[in-house]
C-alpha cells in the first residue's frame, strides 16, 4: 500500500472538522499549497470518472466540486466618507477625534482590559460566599473564622463531606458553634441549600428559605426514595394529601437545585455542518444532491512559486519542491476523491430512501452497506468510511448518512419488508397515544404490529423500546397514576 493510498483511505473516513485540521497542518508544512484561492490554470470541467450519473428516479446529482465566482467589486462602488465618519464623534470606539487613544484607567487597567479580565476570570463560588460572609454584620470574629472554614470545605456540588464535629476539632471551636453557623449559612446565604450533608437537607434548606417547608413537604422529603419509582399512592398516604396537592409538591421539588454549588465549565455546543445538501428542483423536477463547499476548504497549487523555484532555485530547493509537489498533489487528489465518493454514495442512498423525503421515518426502507456497494461499484468498507461522521441536510432534518442504513423486518403478508427504524417510529407513536387506562405492554405492542403484518418478537419490541428510552408499561402506569 503506497503512502498516497493510505492517505486517501485516511481522508475518506475523516469528518469535515478533522479534514480542516489536517489541511491547516499541511498548509503550515507545504509552501506550495494555497487555501481557498482561485487557481486559474485549474480546469473547472470534471474528469469523466468524476461525473456521477443522474439516478433513474428524478434525483439529479450535482457535478464535481465547482468553485464559486467572486463578484466584481467594481459593480458596487463604495461612497461612504470614512474620514468624516471617524472624526465626527458619532460613535465611541475608544479614540478621541484627533486619533489619540482615550485612556479610561481603573486600577491601572482600561475599561476594555478590565472587562476582558473579568470575562477570563469569572467569580468563583468561594469568592461569592466570602463576600457574603464579610457583609453579614451580626457575626462575631469567631463566627467569621468558622464561616471561612465551612466555605473551604465545600465540595464541587456545594455540600460538606466532613461532620460538624470534625470541623470543630480542626478549627478548635465548639461543635455547637459550627452547627449553628452552618444552619444559618445554609438558609441565609445565596444560593440557599449550600453546606448541607445530604440531598434531603439541601432541598429542605431551599424550601425554608422560600418559606415553603411544611409538615407535608417534610414527609415527602423523608420518603424521597419513593419518588423515582412513581409510588404516588404510598406518598399521598404518608404526606396526607390528595392527588392535586402531591402534584404541586412534586413540581415544587423539581424547581429546586439539587447541586446549588455546581458551576459547570463553559462549553461551546458544536454545530453540525452538513457535508451534503438536498434541494428540491423547482416545478417538480425531483431532488438535487449537492456538496457543501464550505464544509471542506479548497486547496490549490501555488504554480508561481513552483515555477520560480524550478527556474532559479538551487538544487536542494528544487528537490524540496519536487517532494512537496508530490505531497500536495496527493492531498488534493485524495480530497477530490473523497468528495466524488461522498456525492456518489449520498445520491444512491437518497435514491433508495426516496420515500423518506416526504414521509420521514415511516418511509425508510431496509438498506445495507452491501446494497450501496453493489450499485456504486465501491467496496463495503469504502461505503462505511464515507458515511461515518458525514451528515446530509434533508427536508426532515440533518441526519448522519449512517442513519439511512436499517435492517429489514419481514412482512407476514408478503408485502415489502419494513425497516427497523420505521418499526421504532410505530412503537413511539403507539406509546404517545396511550391514555391512563390504555397502557400498552410489550406483548400488546407486539400483537398490534403483527396485525399489521410485521413479523416481530416481544423481545425485539422490548429492545426497540429501550433504544427509544421508553419506560416499561409498569413504570408508565405509575407515571400516569398522578397528575404530575
Amino acid at each position: 500500500m503506497t503512502p498516497h493510498l493510505r492517505l486517501a483511505i485516511r481522508i475518506m473516513q475523516l469528518s469535515s472538522p478533522e479534514i480542516k485540521t489536517l489541511i491547516e497542518e499541511e498548509l503550515q508544512r507545504n509552501p506550495l499549497l494555497i487555501c481557498n484561492e482561485r487557481d486559474t490554470s485549474h480546469s473547472d470541467e470534471p474528469a469523466p470518472d468524476q461525473i456521477i450519473k443522474q439516478p433513474s428516479l428524478p434525483l439529479p446529482s450535482s457535478d464535481s466540486l465547482k468553485s464559486e465566482t467572486l463578484p466584481d467589486s467594481a459593480d458596487a462602488p463604495l461612497d461612504t466618507d470614512y474620514d468624516t465618519e471617524a472624526s465626527s464623534g458619532g460613535f465611541d470606539d475608544g479614540y478621541s477625534t484627533d486619533g489619540a487613544p482615550v485612556d479610561y484607567r481603573q486600577h491601572g487597567l482600561t475599561q476594555w482590559e478590565e472587562a476582558d479580565r473579568k470575562a477570563a476570570c469569572p467569580v468563583s463560588l468561594a469568592e461569592k460566599l466570602d463576600e457574603q460572609l464579610r457583609m453579614t454584620l451580626q457575626l462575631t470574629p469567631q463566627q467569621r473564622f468558622i464561616g471561612a472554614g465551612l466555605i473551604a470545605r465545600l465540595d464541587a456540588t456545594g455540600r460538606l463531606d466532613t461532620s460538624s464535629g470534625d470541623i470543630a476539632s480542626d478549627l478548635n471551636v465548639p461543635e455547637e458553634a459550627v452547627e449553628t453557623l452552618r444552619i444559618l449559612m445554609m438558609t441565609e446565604f445565596e444560593p440557599s441549600g449550600l453546606f448541607a450533608y445530604n440531598l434531603q437537607e439541601c432541598l429542605a434548606a431551599q424550601l425554608v428559605a422560600q418559606n415553603r417547608f411544611d409538615p407535608a413537604m417534610a414527609a415527602l422529603l423523608k420518603h424521597a426514595e419513593l419518588i423515582p419509582g412513581k409510588h404516588y399512592a404510598k406518598l399521598r398516604a404518608l404526606c396526607g394529601v390528595n392527588d392535586h396537592d402531591l402534584a404541586d409538591m412534586l413540581a415544587e421539588l423539581k424547581r429546586l437545585d439539587p447541586k446549588p454549588g455546581f458551576q459547570p465549565d463553559p462549553v461551546t455546543v458544536a454545530t453540525i455542518i452538513p457535508d451534503v445538501y438536498l434541494h428540491r428542483i423547482p416545478d417538480g423536477g425531483g431532488w438535487s444532491v449537492q456538496l457543501n463547499d464550505e464544509a471542506v476548504p479548497h486547496l490549490y497549487l501555488d504554480k508561481k512559486l513552483q515555477a520560480r523555484v524550478t527556474s532559479t532555485g538551487q538544487k536542494d530547493d528544487q528537490a524540496f519542491i519536487r517532494i512537496q509537489l508530490a505531497n500536495a498533489n496527493g492531498l488534493i487528489r485524495a480530497l477530490e476523491q473523497r468528495s466524488r465518493t461522498m456525492l456518489q454514495v449520498s445520491s444512491e442512498i437518497i435514491r433508495h430512501q426516496y420515500d423518506f423525503l416526504d414521509q420521514g421515518a415511516p418511509g425508510l426502507h431496509p438498506l445495507t452497506l452491501r446494497d450501496i456497494a453493489a450499485t456504486t461499484g465501491l467496496h463495503e468498507s469504502t461505503v462505511s468510511r464515507v458515511t461515518s461522521g458525514k451528515y446530509i441536510s434533508t427536508p426532515q432534518g440533518v441526519f448522519e448518512l449512517k442513519y439511512f442504513f436499517t435492517t429489514a423486518i419481514r412482512n407476514m403478508h408478503g408485502g415489502k419488508d419494513l425497516s427497523s427504524e420505521a418499526i421504532r417510529f410505530k412503537i413511539r407513536k403507539m406509546v404517545n397515544t396511550e391514555t391512563r387506562d390504555t397502557i400498552l405492554s410489550d406483548d400488546d405492542i407486539m400483537r398490534r404490529l403483527r396485525k399489521e403484518g410485521i413479523d416481530i418478537a416481544r423481545r425485539t419490541v422490548a429492545k426497540y423500546r429501550d433504544t427509544l428510552h421508553i419506560a416499561s408499561s409498569v413504570q408508565r402506569k405509575r407515571e400516569r397514576a398522578a397528575p404530575v
